[in-house]
Formats: structure tokens, C-alpha cells, sequence
């Protein structure tokens, strides 16, 4: 089902610029469609207008982070099995397990580089997919 990123459309919500760029960049020069927010706020007012095949969110973000937005997309009915992976410098024991838990569909960690985000994009989305028959 996610094995061809040209018909990926992701929205990735970072509001860190270099890691917002390397994603945006990465996903692009396969020809996904990308969207940008700076922080859940805006991600969440993205979502109004597009529906995404997955959002990469960030978990550390001013204004609104990760958690919240997570909260608030699996809140709502329109969004509720939308697939949001983590993108976090989170990498800690037990981080994963605590982001899965809080209802996230994936986990990659930060930093990331230009040669391998797409691999770990895609193995990640081969595991929701199981996961999810």
C-alpha cells in the first residue's frame, strides 16, 4: 500500500528548520506531496484543508507539541486513524514504547540524515501496515 512515495501525501509538523528542510527535501525529490507546519497548532489548522497518508510529528515543539496534537488528531473522528509517526531526539529507553502508547503509529528518531530518512520512513510504515492487516 506505501511502497511508492510519489502517491505519499505527508504532512510534517518540525519546528526545528534544518530537520524540517532534510524531511521536506528527502520526500520531495521522490515525489511525494509535502506539507509544512512549524508547531501542532499549525499542523492541526493544516489538517483542516488535507488529508494526509501520514504526518512525521515532532514531539518537543513551542506553542503546541507533539502529544497535544497527537491528542487532539486521535480526538477527532475525521482524523482518528490517520498514521502519525514520532519524530523525536527522544531516544531514550523506553521513549518508543511511551510514544507508541500514547497512540502514535511510529517512532524514528532524530537526528536523522538525508541517505537514510526515506528507508526509515518506509520500514515504518511496512510495520503500521502489518500491525494493521
Amino acid at each position: 500500500m506505501f511502497t511508492d512515495p510519489a502517491t505519499w501525501t505527508v504532512l510534517i509538523v518540525e519546528d526545528e528548520p534544518d530537520n524540517l528542510e532534510i524531511a521536506e527535501t528527502v520526500l520531495l525529490f521522490v515525489d511525494s506531496t509535502v506539507y509544512t507546519a512549524a508547531d501542532g497548532t499549525e499542523g492541526l489548522r493544516q489538517l483542516e484543508t488535507i488529508t494526509p497518508t501520514f504526518v512525521l510529528l515532532d514531539l518537543s515543539m513551542p506553542v503546541m507539541d507533539g502529544w497535544e496534537m497527537l491528542e487532539q488528531v486521535r480526538a477527532n473522528p475525521r482524523l482518528a486513524n490517520l498514521i502519525v509517526i514520532a519524530l523525536t531526539a527522544h531516544a531514550m529507553d523506553g521513549d518508543r514504547e511511551r510514544a507508541l502508547q500514547a497512540g502514535f503509529d511510529g517512532y524514528i528518531t532524530k537526528p536523522f540524515r538525508i541517505d537514510t530518512l526515506l528507508a526509515a520512513i518506509t520500514k515504518c510504515l511496512q510495520e503500521i501496515e502489518e500491525a494493521r492487516g
